[in-house]
C-alpha cells in the first residue's frame, strides 16, 4: 500500500542507492503533497539528506523543525546531537 510513510521510507532507500540529492527530491515531493505534515521524521529525513549534501544551514533549520515536532526523549537527544554536528 503506497502510504506517505512508505513513500518516505522509499525516499531513504533511494537516497542510499542513488545519492542524497535524488532522495531529497522525493522528500520535497512528499512535503508538497502534505500527506506527512507535522511528522517529525519527514523533517528529520530532509535534515539528514541536506547534511549529507553539505548544506549545513538548511540541515540545521530542518533539524530544528524536527525537534519542534518530536515527542520522545530518545529521538530528541539524537536530533540534538545531529543539530550540533551541523552547528
Amino acid at each position: 500500500m503506497p502510504t506517505p510513510v512508505v513513500e518516505l521510507n522509499r525516499a531513504v532507500a533511494v537516497a542510499m542507492a542513488d545519492g542524497p540529492a535524488v532522495g531529497l527530491a522525493l522528500v520535497r515531493a512528499l512535503e508538497a503533497s502534505g500527506g506527512l505534515e507535522g511528522y517529525h521524521l519527514l523533517a528529520a529525513t530532509r535534515a539528514d539528506l541536506l547534511r549529507r549534501l553539505g548544506r549545513r544551514a538548511e540541515a540545521a533549520a530542518a533539524y530544528r523543525e524536527a525537534l519542534a515536532l518530536v515527542a520522545t526523549d530518545a529521538e530528541r537527544r539524537f536530533l540534538v546531537r545531529r543539530l550540533a554536528e551541523v552547528g
